[in-house]
This record gives structure tokens, sequence and C-alpha cells, in this order.
């Protein structure tokens, strides 16, 4: 049983050392551990820190590429390196390395494919009363989304099954934390949390400059990535929906003219815009089909990608 520990890095060589030293060396369960930094386009010494410390995979981007990007890539070479169950943590040391014990105690009994270490967000000492409120009706947005039950949808520190990191694919260039949650719920794999305590804050999150930044982009990765895989429900019920309105003033029309007697030229109005939403209905259905047709030619681009991985994992073994 092979557990990597994965850590992105941009610009962390006063953090990463202490980092890397909380990290557990031994685990009931596990026969060896390997520590993996992506140093995605740092501009200080953290590429040289990652190496004075030897650690077992390093990889380097000439230029920042983003939180999504290295997190896709340390996957990518996690499975290439035989990886049963990859922890992703941050390089801050925001989490503590002592946890990582409980965090992939479900994927080794069997019982989860993914692990969510979720911080005590009501009772977290940094952070601010809005913040707050906007971690928890993010959290809940995201449960609804994507059919799941996860307490802290933004906790980077998770433990990943090689049949998760298998089904995953990344196409977010913004953060992997939400895209990963719905995919595991489009995928109905075991989904679990855990209750985690963090160390005090080292520095700002690079990730987002301010609430108002991280808000727009976590909210337009959320409709990226519900249009992705639920575009077909959502165009089929406006479809739905336009086509009752449009029956409905059709249905009124009908009544007021043939049953109360009414004149016919008083409700031409009424008509009309019965015949637009019928249309827009029709469109509406169209474009429905067509992304149900797009989804299974996406969803026959992610089996061969996920044979491919498994076949690489079967390479590895053999």
């Amino acid at each position: 049983m092979k557990l990597i520990i994965q850590i992105p890095c941009y610009n962390e060589e006063k953090t990463l050392p202490q980092t890397i030293a909380d990290l557990p060396r031994e685990i009931k369960g596990v026969d060896k551990i390997e520590i993996q930094i992506i140093d995605d386009g740092s501009t200080d010494g953290t590429l040289a820190v990652a190496r004075s410390l030897n650690v077992d995979h390093i990889i380097s981007f000439k230029q920042n590429k983003g939180l999504a990007t290295a997190f896709k890539v340390g996957v990518d070479n996690a499975i290439a390196n035989g990886v049963d169950i990859l922890v992703n943590t941050d390089a801050d040391n925001q989490y503590k390395g002592h946890d990582i014990n409980r965090l992939i105690e479900p994927v080794l009994q069997g019982n989860s494919d993914m692990v969510v270490g979720c911080r005590p967000i009501d009772d977290h000492p940094e952070f601010s009363y809005i913040k707050k409120k906007l971690q928890r009706i993010g959290s809940w947005v995201l449960r609804k989304v994507s059919k799941t039950t996860v307490e802290d949808a933004a906790s980077g520190f998770r433990a990943y099954s090689r049949e998760a990191l298998i089904h995953i694919n990344i196409f977010s260039s913004f953060s992997y934390c939400m895209e990963t949650l719905i995919q595991a719920g489009h995928y109905n794999l075991k989904i679990s949390c855990i209750k985690i305590d963090v160390n005090l804050k080292t520095r700002e999150s690079r990730l987002f400059k301010n609430l108002i930044h991280y808000i727009w982009q976590s909210g337009r990765t959320i409709i990226n990535i519900f249009l992705l895989y639920r575009s077909s429900q959502l165009f089929t019920g406006a479809s739905l929906i336009t086509f009752i309105l449009g029956c409905g003033l059709v249905a009124r029309y009908l009544y007021l003219v043939f049953v109360e007697g009414a004149p016919q030229d008083v409700f031409w109005p009424s008509i009309i815009l019965a015949g637009i939403m019928l249309a827009i209905s029709f469109g509406f259905y169209l474009t429905g089909l067509l992304t149900s047709l797009i989804a299974a030619n996406r969803k026959i681009s992610e089996e061969i990608l996920s044979k491919l991985r498994k076949d690489e994992v079967c390479r590895h073994i053999d």
C-alpha cells in the first residue's frame, strides 16, 4: 500500500520545511509513504528548499498555472508512480500532519473513495462573521449541486483512493476542490468527512485576492461544472416550464373565446405570446438534446481516459 502526500506550492520557501516536518513517516496499514511537491512557478527559493528536503517527487512549472492545474498534473504523476492513496495538503501548514492518519483510515478500510477534512467553520478563530456565513452558504450550494453531504466544500485537505483518482478529470483553472466533489457525486463515489483542527494562519491566501474575488471564481466554477454535468436536466426543465406556460395561454384563449364567448381579436397578444413560449420551449428541447449527445460523447472520452489510467497502474504493478 503506497501513500503519496501531495503539496502544491507557490512561493512557500518559509513554510514548506515545517509542513514537511509535520508529515507522518509511518502509518499502520501503509507500506510506503512518499512526498510529492508541485512547484507552481514559484519565484522564491521554494524549488531549492524542496530539493534540500529530499522529497520523493518534484514537479516544477516555469510559470504559475494555478492550483487546479497543479493538482491535475500531480494526480497524473501519482498514478504513474503506482499510488494507492493520494493525500493533498497545503504548503502553508494550515492542516495538521498528524491528522493524515485519520484522514486515510476510511480509504484504507475500503469504506470511502474520497475523504474530506472539514475545518471548524463556526469556531474558526481567524474566520470573520461574513466569511463563516459565506463558507456555509457555499458548502450548502455545492452539496445541492454535487448531491453530496460534505460540510466544508472548500477544504483542500483530502484523501483520494486510486479508484477516485482514475475517474477525476479537472476542467477548472481556479481550484480543484469544488470540481472534484461534483465529479465524485456524479460518479457515485463514496465520500466521507472527518473533523479536523487547523494551525494558525502563516500568510494570506494566494488563491484569491479578496472575498469578492473568491465568490466570483467559486460561483463561476460551480455554474460551469453544473452546466458540464447537468445541462441536459437544466434545458429539459426549462423546455417543460415554457411548454406548460405556452399551453396554458392557448387553453386560456380557447376557454374565453369558445366557452365565455369573448371576442377573438381581443386575445391575439396572448396567442402571440403563447407561440413565442412554445417556440422557446422547442429551442430549449433541441438544446437539451444536443447537450445530451455532447454528454454521451464526453462520457465515452472519460471512460477512455480512465482505461488509460488503469492501464498505467497495471503497467506499474507488473
